[in-house]
């Protein structure tokens, strides 16, 4: 009797928590862009400093959707190429400034092009120091931080799945920087971090590490 009841109340508490969390719905992304793939790839740069202005919820949507988009609804598949089409990187969206959307952690769901707030904390404080004080982090609009999931991947390709997840992670992030040459906005990839500071900041579960973090902004003069 007493076992049911921490099962009744464990199901409770995790139904209020997904009431409280807020979902926010992204505009659609676009296909048609005034730059070529061509041109992109000449100019992408990796850029550590942006101007203190803040990012619109259509970039936002455009930059998640060129991480792990769906361009194929039927069979799910992504932006970016995944081994047995897997896909076991996950996208966290940490915001500092978006227009109409707080401050905060966010997981962004491909399958729904929606993102799910789970943390309405500006945690960039801690982030910045998990980053050996790196100040691209810090200053930012947003931060896209990219996890795996090495147990998903590996119930099929064993330990060459670790292998087949870092592969993936560097197509996800190309992704994002040839984006946000489109966009004319900055980034760079950084991989120098504190892991299990990172995962302790976001609240990962155990299965989920951190893997690349990208901070995000608008291009300075």
């Amino acid at each position: 009797m007493k076992y049911k009841f921490f099962i009744m109340l464990f199901f409770l508490v995790n139904l209020i928590n997904m009431k409280e969390q807020k979902i926010i719905k992204l505009p659609k992304p676009e296909n048609i862009s005034k730059i070529s793939i061509e041109e992109a790839l000449l100019k992408r740069r990796s850029i550590r400093e942006y101007k203190d202005e803040a990012l619109t919820i259509k970039e936002v949507s455009q930059i998640l959707w060129s991480a792990q988009g769906i361009t194929e609804p039927k069979k799910k598949f992504r932006t970016a190429p995944s081994a047995g089409a897997i896909f076991p990187l996950n996208i966290y969206l940490v915001v500092n400034k978006v227009e109409n959307i707080e401050k905060g952690i966010y997981k962004y769901l491909p399958e729904t092009h929606e993102i799910i707030q789970f943390l309405n904390e500006d945690k960039r404080e801690d982030i910045y120091k998990a980053c050996l004080q790196q100040s691209c982090i810090k200053n930012g609009a947003i931060i896209i931080v990219i996890t795996g999931n090495f147990e998903k991947i590996k119930k099929r390709y064993s330990e060459r799945g670790v292998r087949y997840t870092y592969i993936e992670v560097g197509h996800c992030s190309q992704n994002i920087y040839l984006q946000c040459v489109s966009l004319n906005l900055g980034t760079v990839a950084v991989g120098a971090f504190y892991d299990e500071e990172v995962k302790k900041i976001l609240k990962l579960p155990d299965e989920e590490e951190p893997l690349y973090l990208m901070p995000i902004g608008k291009i300075k003069d």
